[in-house]
């Protein structure tokens, strides 16, 4: 066995450019970082609307935006490469133009899985895992490229729900309307395409029955989703449409206000287990997108799914069982 990395006194390059819930399932392998090597600095490489989740984060020393080096001139690119002066990079989201440019800004230590060919030349430390099949936790499977830095062992996931402390909100204003709002559940129906989704008229069903229940309910999107069931919203003073009204850390803010939240496998499902509010996430119990790959970390989450053992979703045919999903069992988890 070859000698674990000390990273002490060094800065490291996280590389995860893709979406809230891919990169937030990752923060706590800066958690593990910083316990083992108290020193040193970690660095985020990610697309910049991820910045606000990352920088919520105390476990991150600095945000580097991929976005800004995709349209200078290569050389450009190596330049501002080699002046961060990092002595590792962990390619956690594999991106063959970013391993190209660790190896040409001349990162002494770059890791990243062997799974991928463009590795093989790029990359000094190759770890051999693969996602597509495990049984493994996401948070767990991104803590496979530590070994080259000492990990011998995959944490549980009580200990990384437990890293989900290190996250706190951002200090920023909401809207008059929306400050103080009693007995809030937030319900998010759209995924931007990144999951299976619960069905529009549940979300109304679900929001009716809770204001006659005595809470105020919030609808949240980005503008676009909005226009996909913004009609559809009834009209009461206790169920309010966010939709297109809030930044993402105005998000943040908002969702560490409530009560409970209510949506399929995507980002604000993650941001409500970090802050620590009642998390209800909606899966399908299909591989590899099912709640044991996917679920969101935290200490007050809930995973519905309809049928674990559904019969398509076993043989991974195309199933829309998680439409199935009951409002009332919703609720009961609401309860």
């Amino acid at each position: 066995m070859s000698k674990a990395i000390d990273l002490n006194n060094k800065k490291v390059l996280i590389s995860r450019t893709d979406s809230i819930g891919d990169v937030m399932l990752t923060l706590p392998i800066c958690a593990w970082l910083k316990a083992a090597f108290p020193s040193v600095e970690i660095i985020f490489l990610g697309k910049g609307y991820t910045k606000s989740i990352v920088e919520a984060y105390e476990k991150v020393d600095s945000f580097i935006d991929w976005n800004e080096y995709m349209e200078v001139p290569k050389t450009e690119k190596i330049q501002r490469f080699r002046a961060i002066e990092a002595d590792a990079i962990i390619h956690v989201f594999p991106n063959k133009d970013i391993a190209a440019l660790a190896k040409k800004a001349k990162i002494p230590v770059r890791v990243g899985t062997s799974h991928r060919a463009y590795h093989l030349v790029t990359c000094s430390h190759r770890v051999n895992f693969t996602r597509k099949n495990s049984t493994l936790h996401e948070a767990q499977l991104n803590h496979e490229l530590l070994r080259p830095f000492g990990l011998e062992k995959l944490p549980e996931l009580n200990e990384l729900e437990a890293t989900t402390h290190f996250f706190k909100a951002p200090k920023v204003e909401l809207p008059t309307e929306l400050k103080d709002l009693k007995e809030l559940v937030i319900l998010h129906p759209k995924s931007q395409g990144s999951a299976k989704e619960w069905p529009v008229d549940k979300y109304i069903e679900l929001a009716k029955t809770l204001v006659e229940r005595g809470n105020t309910v919030a609808f949240t999107g980005t503008h676009q989703e909005g226009d996909l069931f913004r009609a559809e919203i009834p009209e009461h003073k206790s169920i309010i449409d966010t939709t297109g009204k809030l930044n993402l850390e105005q998000l943040m803010v908002f969702i560490s206000s409530a009560k409970n939240l209510v949506a399929c496998s995507t980002g604000p499902l993650h941001i409500a287990g970090y802050v620590g509010i009642g998390a209800i996430g909606l899966f399908s119990p299909k591989r590899p997108i099912h709640p044991g790959r996917w679920k969101t970390l935290g200490k007050n989450v809930s995973i519905l799914v309809f049928n674990e053992d559904c019969p398509k979703c076993a043989e991974k045919k195309d199933c829309d069982c998680i439409t199935e999903i009951s409002v009332a069992s919703v609720l009961d988890k609401i309860e």
